[in-house]
C-alpha cells in the first residue's frame, strides 16, 4: 500500500517503539489460538447484546459490528498533542454556537458568510437569544481524527487531521468501553506489559458532566437518557449508559409537562427531570414547536427549556456547527474566538457553492471525495478513485443541480492498521472518534473508538458499511 502510514511498522521495516512487545507477543501467538479469540469475542458480543439496528433492512434486523483483536496504540505525546487540540476545537465550536444563537460577531466580521448558518437547515431560530447554562451547547463531541500524509508527502511525514464535527448525538462510545472489556478479558497479559489510560471511568465522567449543566439552583439533578426506543440504531447504546451511569433510559411517553415543569412517570408517582441526555434529532424533541407529527418528543418540552427549567444535552440547534458545509470554517473561528492557530487542522475543502471550487471539483472528481453537507453515516458520497466513470457523470449531475448541497476532499491515504481478516492480518485503513465532554471543564477519556473499512482498499469505515472497530491503546507517560 504505496504512501500509507502504518500504524504498527516503520516503512524501513520493523515495529514502531511503542508496538515493539506487542509484535514480539504477537509473533508467539499460535494461529490457532487467535481463531479461538476471536470467536470468544464474537460470541460474547452476541450474549451480551452488543448490537446495531440497521434500517432499511426490516424492522429489528440486528448485527454484530465487527470487532478486531489488534489494538491501536497511541504514545503519550501524540495524546498529548492531539487533546490539546481536540479542547480547543470543542471549545471554539460551543463558542460559535453561543454567538450565532446572540451577538452574531463572527458574521458581522465577514468570517462566516450569514447565508451559511441562517439559510442552514439545522439552524433553530427557536434558539436565538436563549441562554443555555454555562454557554455549552455541545456538551458531548465525536471528532473524528484521521492521520495521513498530503499529496507529495512521504508516509512518514503523515500527521492528524479533523475529518469530521459531530455535536448532534455522536455514537459509539459504548463500544470503545466494550471493546476495552473484551481485550482485557481475553488477553490479560498484554495489559500487564503495557501502561494502558483507561476508559472504563468515561460513565462516571459523563454523568459529571451532565450534572454540572442542570439548571441553576438544582443541587441534586435528576438525569435521564432520552432514546426514539429499541428500533433505533444505538438503541444498545442508549440502554448502555443509562445503566452504566445508574440513571433512567426514557422514551418521550414516559414524560409530560406541568406548571412550566418536565416530569417523568415512575411507580413512586410523578418525578421532576433536569437533566436530559437526548439521543433524538431536534426535529422530534417537540411536536408542538417542531415535527407535529412526532411521537417520540414531549409536548411543550421547549417551553420548558426556554424558562431555564431542563438542560437539553447537546442542546437544540447545535447541528449548525457540525454541518459539512461550516466545517471549512472551524480554523477561523478558532482564531477568531481564541486567537490561536488551530492545532489539529481541517482537511483541505472545496465548497462546491463557490463557483472556481464546484468548476474545480467537476473537473477532478475522479480524484475527490464528495460529501452531501448533511450526509451522514458514510452515506450521500462519493469516493471518486474507487468510481466507476457512470458512477463518477451521475454524481456530477447531482451536484450540479445542488452545488450548494455538497463539498469535497482529496482523497487522504487514511493510515492503515494491521487487522484479522479472513486471509489473515493485512492492513485496513483506520479512523479515531474521541469523545469530548464540556461540562464546567473539558474532559475525554484517553483514546476512543478507532473505526477500520475491513474491505480491502475501502476508505469508508463506518459501521453501517461493513465497517469494524478496535481497542484504542493510549500509552501512560
Amino acid at each position: 500500500m504505496k504512501n500509507i502510514f502504518d500504524e504498527m511498522h516503520a516503512q524501513k521495516g520493523g515495529a514502531r517503539t511503542h508496538y515493539a512487545q506487542y509484535q514480539e507477543w504477537l509473533g508467539q501467538m499460535p494461529a490457532a489460538t487467535i481463531v479461538q479469540k476471536r470467536a470468544e469475542a464474537d460470541s460474547a458480543f452476541h450474549r451480551y447484546g452488543i448490537t446495531f439496528a440497521v434500517y432499511g433492512e426490516g424492522e429489528g434486523t440486528e448485527r454484530l459490528i465487527p470487532f478486531d483483536i489488534i489494538p491501536r496504540i497511541i504514545p503519550a505525546a501524540e495524546w498529548d498533542k492531539m487533546e490539546r487540540g481536540l479542547r480547543q476545537r470543542v471549545n471554539a465550536l460551543n463558542m460559535f454556537l453561543h454567538d450565532v444563537y446572540g451577538e452574531q460577531r463572527i458574521i458581522q466580521a465577514g468570517l462566516i458568510p450569514a447565508e451559511q448558518v441562517f439559510c442552514n437547515a439545522q439552524y433553530r431560530p427557536e434558539m436565538q437569544g436563549l441562554a443555555v447554562r454555562n454557554n455549552i451547547y455541545a456538551h458531548i463531541a465525536g471528532i473524528d481524527i484521521v492521520r495521513a500524509a498530503k499529496p507529495g508527502q512521504s508516509a512518514e511525514e503523515a500527521d492528524y487531521y479533523v475529518l469530521e464535527d459531530n455535536l448532534r448525538v455522536p455514537s459509539g462510545v459504548s463500544y470503545m468501553l466494550e471493546n476495552r472489556r473484551m481485550m482485557m478479558r481475553l488477553f490479560p497479559e498484554l495489559f500487564g506489559r503495557y501502561s494502558v489510560a483507561p476508559v472504563e471511568h468515561y460513565p462516571d465522567l459523563l454523568l459529571d458532566t451532565l450534572r454540572q449543566v442542570a439548571p441553576a439552583g438544582v443541587d441534586d439533578p435528576t438525569v435521564v437518557v432520552l432514546t426514539p426506543g429499541a428500533y433505533n440504531s444505538a438503541y444498545f447504546e442508549h440502554a448502555f449508559l443509562a445503566q452504566q451511569m445508574g440513571i433512567e433510559l426514557v422514551e418521550g411517553k414516559d414524560m409530560f409537562v406541568h406548571d412550566e415543569t418536565l416530569f417523568m412517570r415512575t411507580t413512586q408517582g410523578p418525578k421532576r427531570v433536569d437533566v436530559i441526555y437526548r439521543r433524538i434529532d431536534d426535529d422530534f424533541l417537540d411536536p408542538l414547536t417542531f415535527r407535529a407529527d412526532s411521537a417520540l418528543g414531549v409536548p411543550g418540552l421547549l417551553s420548558v427549556y426556554r424558562e431555564g427549567r431542563v438542560t437539553l444535552a447537546n442542546a437544540v440547534g447545535t447541528g449548525v456547527a457540525d454541518d459539512k458545509s461550516i466545517y471549512p470554517y472551524v480554523p477561523d473561528m478558532i482564531r477568531f474566538y481564541l486567537s490561536e492557530e488551530p492545532i489539529i487542522a481541517n482537511v483541505p475543502t472545496f465548497q462546491c457553492r463557490k463557483p472556481d471550487e464546484l468548476s474545480y471539483t467537476l473537473a477532478n472528481m475522479k480524484d475527490l471525495v464528495v460529501k452531501e453537507t448533511h450526509g451522514a453515516g458514510g452515506y450521500g458520497m462519493l469516493v471518486g478513485p474507487a468510481s466507476t466513470r457512470q458512477e463518477i457523470d451521475d454524481f456530477k449531475l447531482r451536484v450540479q443541480a445542488q452545488p450548494d448541497k455538497y463539498i469535497a476532499q482529496p482523497t487522504l491515504a487514511l493510515s492503515a492498521c494491521p487487522t484479522f481478516v479472513e486471509s489473515g492480518v493485512a492492513p485496513r485503513h483506520i479512523d479515531l472518534r474521541p469523545f469530548v465532554l464540556s461540562g464546567k471543564e473539558v474532559r475525554m477519556a484517553p483514546g476512543g473508538l478507532t473505526r477500520v473499512a475491513l474491505k480491502a482498499g475501502s476508505l469508508v469505515v463506518n459501521s453501517s458499511q461493513g465497517g469494524g472497530t478496535k481497542d484504542t491503546w493510549v500509552l501512560g507517560k
